[in-house]
């Protein structure tokens, strides 16, 4: 797992900077208020889950994690981008169907930190 995901999760991090910073100089006086703030919590959970991709790859590295791990990073990359990109088109466009697949994003991000609980768990059960 390490470095990709490592490597996934900073290339994320810096898009979730670049994409704070045009949203708080490029679209001020271009959508309202309401929906800068649903960018922005695009941003904010997009920055959580590339960081957490990080944290994971890193305790996968140090401490391991098997099987359990692995899902539970792709489960956190596919939630960082589903619940991220719908805010960020939800934003954009006003096209608010989009909101009914935000909450798939955040249940895949719980889930796959679900799995990664149980990897280290398990890993910690094996050392014993």
């Amino acid at each position: 797992m390490f470095p990709a995901y490592f490597v996934i999760g900073a290339v994320n991090a810096a898009l979730a900077i670049a994409l704070g910073a045009f949203g708080s100089h490029g679209l001020e006086g271009k959508i309202t208020e309401h929906y800068i703030d649903i960018f922005e919590t695009g941003v904010k959970y997009h920055m959580y889950g590339a960081l957490g991709l990080m944290l994971v790859a890193l305790m996968d590295k140090i401490a391991g994690g098997g099987k359990k791990a692995v899902i539970g990073a792709r489960l956190l990359l596919a939630g960082m981008l589903i619940f991220g990109v719908s805010l960020y088109v939800l934003a954009l466009t006003g096209y608010s169907k989009l909101g009914m697949i935000t909450p798939i994003g955040g249940v895949a991000m719980l889930a796959g930190w679900g799995f990664v609980i149980a990897g280290v768990l398990n890993q910690h059960r094996k050392s014993k």
